[in-house]
């Protein structure tokens, strides 16, 4: 009996340990796209350049498009952004911070129509999703200089939070929107 309990742990063992082994190498990858890194471009390149090989071998692995866009965000390449948070929203159509996200790289070049489409769904797929909110307000009060419009997305966001730096930054530009607006849309 106690020769088969052994030959079970040691079976059980070596299985994992053969399995461990010869995942290795994609775990590493997999994990070494996803992983933040200092920001040097040495690392966003390296870490662009994996997650690339990452996803042209996996074109359904959402943490890699994720990364990549994210990448990309951070080295200002907006369309490659927007190219790589579409394809993680082709596997994740419900993703608020994938949607936020890319609406910012929309706003970055010049659709905010589109923009204001990913915050509005963001913000319909999680209603307690601040950025979203915000983002939307940014983007009628300074790029549509619509302030007007922006005031909705500021209160639901001061509704749950309104004591953050966010907040008082929301605040602060809800007062000078209110001093730009005519006293008719006040």
């Amino acid at each position: 009996m106690l020769v088969a309990v052994v030959a079970l742990v040691v079976g059980l063992l070596g299985g994992y340990l053969v399995f461990s082994i010869s995942n290795a190498g994609k775990i590493q990858q997999v994990n070494t796209a996803i992983q933040p890194g200092s920001g040097s471009p040495a690392d966003y390149t390296q870490r662009i350049a994996q997650a690339e090989k990452i996803v042209a071998q996996d074109p359904k692995n959402l943490n890699a498009w994720i990364s990549l866009g994210n990448d990309y965000f951070d080295t200002e390449q907006a369309q490659k952004s927007i190219n790589a948070y579409g394809k993680a929203l082709e596997i994740d159509p419900n993703n608020p911070n994938v949607l936020t996200d890319q609406g910012v790289m929309f706003r970055k070049v010049g659709w905010y129509d589109k923009a204001l489409v990913n915050f509005e769904k963001a913000h319909k797929v999680d209603p307690s999703h601040l950025q979203s909110l915000f983002n939307a307000g940014i983007v009628y009060t300074v790029d549509l200089k619509q302030p007007e419009k922006a005031i909705p997305y500021w209160n639901k966001y001061l509704k749950m939070d309104s004591n953050s730096p966010t907040a008082l930054q929301i605040k602060g530009m809800m007062e000078q929107a209110g001093k730009a607006m005519p006293p008719s849309m006040k």
